[in-house]
């Protein structure tokens, strides 16, 4: 009977004082190291989220939030998505980096590093391609600031 009650009192998950580490961990925008240190990183890639605005900058700038500007911010992020999501689908694993957005009043800036993997005149028609079908959709002037490399190899910056 005695053992019973020991085993009660053991198995009773009351409210009480827990012990167990606590969860402060920040892993969001951090890489994982690997074992053999050859996960290649970018430079953007390479920095801590906490370093923005001084080591890295940010992917999108907006300028349209200031006083004479009376735009939704809304739309703009999902316009930002949409721009992203045609620009990787149409330059189709040509993109090395991250795409970069910037909005200044009625004109946006679209800019990135793409690799050297197929001739210049495609590279000179998908340009236009783009600038032209996101001028007619988001009712605007678009810009791409392309440059182009020789290899994937050229973008990393470290190796983790």
């Amino acid at each position: 009977m005695l053992k019973l009650l020991r085993i009660r009192n053991f198995t009773n998950f009351g409210s009480g004082i827990s012990t167990s580490a606590s969860v402060a961990a920040v892993q969001s925008g951090r890489f994982k190291v690997s074992i053999k240190h050859n996960n290649p990183l970018t430079y953007e890639q390479a920095h801590k989220p906490h370093d923005i605005g001084a080591k890295k900058e940010w992917n999108s700038f907006n300028t349209e939030n200031l006083p004479s500007f009376s735009v939704d911010p809304s739309p703009t992020v999902i316009s930002d998505m949409f721009i992203r999501k045609f620009i990787s689908g149409t330059w189709h694993d040509l993109f090395v980096t991250e795409i970069t957005i910037k909005r200044q009043a009625n004109l946006i800036r679209i800019g990135g590093i793409v690799q050297r993997s197929v001739h210049a005149r495609k590279i000179y028609w998908l340009i236009g391609y783009c600038e032209e079908m996101l001028g007619g959709w988001l009712q605007c002037v678009v810009k791409m600031e392309v440059v182009t490399i020789g290899g994937k190899r050229e973008v990393v910056f470290k190796y983790v």
